[in-house]
């Protein structure tokens, strides 16, 4: 396990842009964490900010949630941050549920949308 604490990023497609814009306006502090990324998400961040080192997983619906929260138990995550789209249905609700469910259960701080990443990262 890394010294480095882990962050993990994850952004629905309405949500993207925020994702990117936030990643770009808080690089440096980002910097200071070793980031894993669901993939289309970790792309949109590695495009705003190419000095960031992005470990990209699999997409979401294809297991990226899954890969991130299993990261979560064993404890290889502290702080998870992820733009939800709560006006979308999504087809894969369900491992965005567990996801969450697994951040609470373990105790990460995790934010679900802007307002509260802001706060968060600037307590990093």
């Amino acid at each position: 396990m890394s010294a480095q604490p882990c962050i993990a990023l994850i952004a629905h497609d309405e949500k993207k842009d925020d994702m990117a814009e936030f990643a770009r306006r808080h690089q440096a502090a980002l910097s200071r964490f070793r980031i894993v990324a669901t993939g289309t998400t970790g792309g949109r961040v590695q495009e705003a900010c190419p000095g960031l080192e992005v470990t990209r997983l699999k997409s979401g619906p294809l297991g990226g949630d899954q890969q991130i929260g299993a990261m979560i138990a064993i404890g290889e995550v502290d702080i998870l941050i992820f733009f939800i789209d709560p006006l979308s249905a999504l087809p894969h609700d369900v491992d965005v549920k567990a996801l969450t469910r697994l951040a609470t259960v373990y105790d990460i701080p995790m934010a679900l949308n802007r307002a509260t990443a802001e706060r968060l990262i600037d307590f990093h």
